[in-house]
């Protein structure tokens, strides 16, 4: 039986529970308890603890708040953290996230554009929800290990709507900003993974010829 694979630092099972529906043995681990339709699938705990595990693949979501480039809360004018407790936080994650790149397996690692890519390295891949089918704009970045880069098929793309000559899609106000309003739930939502992206991480990563054999 094939190892199983790890889909680190996610609780809606958006891209687990499309591997588990096509056959494939897989887990979700997250602090957080399981959103998703496979609770009996879902590891509620710090992912640390089963990295040890030998995973066929591993596909990593970690936590952002302290690794993007706009971070508000490093520096002045934020109020829920000191300076000090703002850094210190910011290098807890950025080792948090380099443990996914030491895995001896392949592995995946998703992100928003921010600091990882001058501290680590570039992303193998640049890819918008907008190319998979959601009306959505967010950039992300992928680092990837023995995975190829997605590839959108143009039959996919949704067309923005244009204000003032930019392109803005239904997350966005017309300024270009969220449209999710600050909330206790506004981080894990806004990290949840696009169906589309999903759908393609399962059918090019695992259900595609090459990945059969």
């Amino acid at each position: 039986m094939l190892r199983p694979v790890l889909v680190a630092c996610e609780n809606s099972q958006e891209i687990t529970g499309r591997l588990i529906e096509s056959g494939i043995n897989a887990y979700s681990c997250d602090v957080l308890p399981c959103s998703g339709p496979y609770p009996e699938k879902h590891l509620q705990f710090d992912v640390r603890e089963c990295l040890w595990f030998k995973w066929s693949a591993v596909i990593a979501h970690p936590p952002c708040t302290f690794l993007t480039s706009s971070n508000t809360y490093i520096g002045r004018g934020c109020s829920k953290y000191t300076p000090k407790e703002a850094i210190d936080l910011r290098k807890q994650a950025i080792e948090f996230f380099m443990l996914f790149t030491r895995l001896p397996c392949r592995y995946a690692i998703e992100n928003p554009v921010g600091i990882m890519s001058r501290l680590y390295r570039k992303p193998d891949q640049y890819i918008q929800p907008y190319e998979y089918g959601d009306d959505a704009s967010k950039k992300t970045c992928l680092w990837l290990q023995e995975f190829p880069p997605l590839i959108p098929d143009p039959a996919d793309y949704v067309q923005p709507r244009i204000v003032d000559n930019k392109k803005r899609w239904a997350n966005q106000t017309d300024s270009g900003q969220n449209r999710l309003p600050p909330s206790e739930e506004r981080s894990n939502i806004r990290s949840k993974t696009y169906p589309g992206i999903a759908r393609a991480i399962v059918e090019q990563w695992f259900l595609s010829p090459q990945r059969r054999k």
